[in-house]
């Protein structure tokens, strides 16, 4: 976890500074030129911080501290208009999940349980995820080639690949449990997000159209555990 947030402080800070030198050679060349670039395009790379929020819950399902998600990637923006200001993207990243919650997760004899403990019987409780996803959005916006600030709203469709998943249980008296790799999670997951925003800052958020668990995974009730995920956040986009 502290790799991550060490990767996603590196990778802000590179880019900030790679903007303002852009922004800085832009200023160099208007003095020489009146002539804006007709084939410029905007944000190619992106990153977000939001917070993890589950919807369609079961039974006494409840969440606790604060849910990461952490995403990275490149997008191909293709304008559509002379103008420029509409564009379609699509792009390959990655996506970072942790989800802090009550719901156990354990493995017996080859068969994934789940229960549902009250809050004061376990230390810690997290269910973390790794996801190679594509994105898609159609995009607004009211740039130029020669500056950089401007408002966007991008609204876009993903479909991600979960490679990689890990729930672990820490016990009140010591020790933890862990399941991997557990088949009754859904591979593929899917949804629809916007963001929006002046300049730097951009409300980014996402919500999951299909659960991160197949029907298999039920409570030991006979209630499908389901869940799925909504993101609220800030998105950076960098060209």
């Amino acid at each position: 976890m502290r790799l991550l947030y060490t990767f996603f402080l590196f990778f802000i800070t590179i880019a900030s500074v790679a903007q303002t030198e852009e922004q800085d050679a832009v200023t160099e060349t208007d003095s020489i030129t009146t002539f804006s670039d007709p084939k410029y395009r905007e944000d190619q790379f992106y990153t977000s911080i939001s917070y993890v929020l589950m919807q369609n819950k079961p039974g006494n399902y409840s969440q606790n501290s604060f849910s990461t998600g952490i995403s990275f990637g490149f997008l191909r923006d293709m304008p559509v208009n002379e103008a420029r200001t509409y564009a379609i993207a699509v792009g390959l990243g990655y996506a970072y999940s942790n989800i802090k919650h009550n719901l156990k997760i354990t493995e017996t004899a080859g068969t994934v349980l789940y229960e549902e403990p009250d809050n004061d019987e376990f230390d810690k409780n997290k269910l973390v995820l790794h996801c190679l996803e594509l994105p898609i959005e159609f995009r607004w916006r009211n740039s130029n080639s020669s500056s950089h600030k401007f408002w966007r709203v991008y609204t876009g469709f993903k479909a991600s690949y979960l490679f990689a998943d890990k729930a672990q249980f820490y016990q009140l008296s010591g020790g933890s449990t862990k399941v991997k790799s557990n088949d009754d999670m859904n591979r593929l997951l899917y949804g629809v997000y916007v963001s929006a925003g002046w300049n730097t800052w951009n409300f980014y958020a996402y919500y999951g159209l299909n659960p991160l668990f197949n029907k298999d995974a039920r409570l030991d009730n006979g209630q499908q555990v389901n869940l799925n995920a909504v993101n609220f956040g800030l998105m950076f986009y960098i060209l």
